[in-house]
């Protein structure tokens, strides 16, 4: 049995959405150096602001200006930072209770080490050098004495700026360590050899591929392998339009569900050789490697008759 593989993996993409007033004023006013909150209409105060009340649901678009200090509520020790932490020097994740504010807000403390942070503390905004409109214009929290003259006085504020923050841009990304298991293993393993392999179910008898280590309709373990393809049939498919970041493939192009010869379950893969407005349900194809490849780079058709449908019909 081969060794179990594992491998880093990252999947990461820009997520963009627009902001109301409520939002966009909120983005805007860190920009430039001002912390707004919203009124609820029993008095309370939201900092980060939001648009509906939490306990009436009722719209709230009131605003008020609060002060960049304010009482640390409670807090955690990192040690590490990581990658995209507002921080690389070890750090307190903090709720701080703004002056003027009935919420607290999460960012992070600016401290020599655990011992420094307690619950109480004071502390104030140090904002970032260059500021976008965003909450990392809030460069962290750090401690300061009370006395030392910072404003902190509640007003009143209408929300209106030039150039207002209208959208944002934020990176999703997510950094783990995958492990394929045993039979999908065995199954990138078979790849090398430019094999396509599945397991077989020992009671209902089909055969899936990729394999996942047990058959979904019976539930029972699986084990014996069985060589599949390499050719096979369109069942569905898409055309994509729109290009993918370091995705060297030219749009459009066709994505498609492929039943491989000997297969119960349709696995997918790229169609390629034939003009994307060609390709149809049935279309007959088969695996194309290139030369440093360790799977399949797309599938291209065979030159055979179309598949009846009853044949794949299940396998949509």
């Amino acid at each position: 049995m081969p060794e179990v593989l594992t491998a880093p993996l990252v999947v990461e993409f820009p997520f963009t959405r627009s902001l109301g007033p409520v939002q966009s004023a909120f983005l805007t006013g860190l920009r430039e150096r001002l912390v707004l909150g919203v009124r609820t209409a029993d008095g309370r105060t939201l900092v980060p602001p939001v648009e509906y009340d939490p306990v009436t649901a009722e719209e709230i678009r009131d605003l008020v200006h609060v002060g960049s200090t304010g009482t640390v509520t409670t807090w955690a020790w990192n040690p590490a930072p990581r990658r995209g932490q507002p921080l690389d020097t070890p750090f307190a994740w903090v709720l701080v209770r703004l002056d003027g504010a009935d919420t607290a807000l999460l960012h992070a403390l600016d401290a020599p080490g655990p011992d420094a942070v307690h619950t109480g503390m004071r502390v104030r905004v140090r904002w970032a050098a260059e500021r976008s409109g965003a909450i990392t214009d809030i460069a962290c929290f750090e401690p300061y004495a009370a006395d030392d003259g910072v404003d902190s006085q509640v007003t009143v504020h209408a929300g209106e700026f030039e150039d207002p923050v209208t959208g944002i841009v934020a990176a999703a990304r997510l950094d783990y360590t995958y492990s394929p298991g045993r039979a999908q293993t065995a199954f990138i393993t078979a790849l090398t050899d430019r094999k396509l392999v599945g397991e077989r179910c020992p009671s209902c008898r089909k055969v899936y591929v990729p394999p996942r280590g047990a058959c979904p309709t019976c539930g029972l373990a699986t084990s014996e392998q069985v060589e599949v393809g390499p050719r096979g049939t369109v069942t569905t498919f898409c055309i994509v339009n729109i290009k993918a970041k370091n995705l060297d493939i030219e749009v459009p192009y066709v994505y498609a569900h492929i039943a491989l010869d000997g297969a119960d379950l349709a696995l997918h893969g790229r169609i390629g050789g034939i003009p994307y407005d060609q390709v149809r349900m049935g279309l007959r194809v088969e695996a194309a490697w290139s030369d440093d490849s360790r799977y399949p780079d797309h599938y291209r058709p065979t030159g055979e008759p179309d598949a009846d449908y009853d044949t794949f019909k299940e396998l949509l």
